[in-house]
């Protein structure tokens, strides 16, 4: 179980100071736009490894006129143990103010991703109903984001592959590039790539073997990887695939110095989906059967999260009715009572969920602080 049970922030968006404590596992945050439903939300992104939700860069997250924020939660023990608390801030480090420094427990953790063995959370934003028609880059780093919440090393691989892939565009631009350096590049972006690509796919199958999807009242996901170096891998093994992908990546040398890019690497991947039982591709399906199939996607990462770590991830759902009809919106409150981890969930109507008055706690933002709802 992942639970809050206290929220602290500190010049985090629009909260100047912000001491909360969850009554229940399940909070509704509903109010108008703006008021600061999905800030809340994001904080408690942030406290995974990643970006968060909103992918946003540091400089973007304190309030107006401040310099440094922070937050801070205490989660409710696992299995008996005590509650943790964790602390993110920055400011901590006088030679680079910009950076999050992460505590568990008051003790400063030299590596972030630490933190998953603590606490987990997944989530569903209204950028992600726009997956079906913008590029392979949104699919890819929303399954990217899925395989960080189980491998927070996932992180570091796709990190390593951009640097690399990064310096042999610059030394292809160069009229004579030293080519034991392009050579050595090529080894570093192909090993990378493969160990990426190979997470991808094991999420993929995970995904797709969970047989509990179909009872969600949610179409369940067959998902499939459009990928040159998954292809390779579900037939060779991973050193090979090394060896052929560094090999290509030398034989387009030319090419991609005309290109001013690699055709090569883990960024090439995209991601398709379709509806299991019907075969429909997602990109063909209406925009509610977009919607439905990603809130599946989304409960079955949270099982699959649970099976593997042993312990529910918490949901974080922003604006979770939006396209959903009253059937598939009944689905998801009987979905999230089956769940024994905290959610929480933001809208502007309270009304419409209405079914989760006698067990969530109901809150609305305004002037940077929380009031239970009505």
């Amino acid at each position: 179980m992942a639970w809050i049970t206290r929220l602290a922030l500190t010049d985090f968006r629009n909260y100047r100071h912000l001491s909360w404590q969850p009554e229940r596992q399940v909070t509704v945050v509903t109010g108008p736009n703006g008021s600061g439903k999905t800030n809340l939300l994001e904080a408690v992104s942030l406290l995974v490894p990643g970006r968060g939700l909103r992918g946003a860069r540091m400089d973007e997250l304190p309030r107006h006129g401040a310099t440094l924020w922070g937050v801070v939660a205490q989660v409710a023990g696992m299995d008996g143990d005590d509650a943790l608390s964790i602390q993110l801030a920055t400011g901590a480090d006088p030679l680079r103010p910009e950076r999050r420094v992460f505590h568990i427990d008051g003790q400063a953790q030299r590596n972030r991703d630490a933190l998953s063995e603590h606490f987990a959370a997944v989530w569903l934003t209204p950028q992600m109903d726009r997956l079906f028609q913008e590029g392979a880059g949104g699919r890819r780093r929303f399954l990217d984001r899925l395989v960080l919440a189980l491998e927070p090393g996932h992180g570091r691989e796709l990190a390593a592959h951009e640097r690399a892939m990064v310096q042999r565009n610059r030394l292809l631009a160069q009229r004579t590039a030293d080519t034991d350096w392009l050579t050595a590049l090529e080894r570093t972006m192909a090993r990378h790539a493969v160990a990426a690509v190979a997470a991808r796919s094991d999420m993929v199958a995970r995904l797709n073997a969970d047989e509990l999807a179909t009872q969600d009242g949610f179409p369940a996901a067959l998902l499939e990887l459009d990928c040159a170096i998954a292809a390779r891998l579900d037939v060779s093994p991973a050193l090979a695939v090394e060896d052929w992908l560094a090999e290509q990546m030398a034989q387009a040398r030319a090419l991609d110095r005309q290109r001013g890019g690699s055709r090569f690497g883990a960024h090439r991947t995209d991601l398709r989906m379709a509806d299991r039982l019907t075969g429909r591709s997602a990109h063909l399906s209406s925009t509610g059967q977009q919607k439905a199939l990603l809130v599946g996607i989304v409960l079955s990462h949270a099982r699959t999260l649970t099976a593997c770590r042993g312990r529910a991830p918490m949901l974080l759902l922003d604006e979770p009715l939006v396209h959903l009809d009253d059937m598939r919106r009944s689905a998801l409150f009987r979905a999230i009572e089956r769940m024994d981890t905290g959610v929480m969930l933001t809208g502007t109507d309270p009304e419409q969920f209405a079914p989760l008055r006698e067990t969530a706690e109901f809150v609305t933002p305004g002037e940077g602080n929380l009031a239970h709802g009505a």
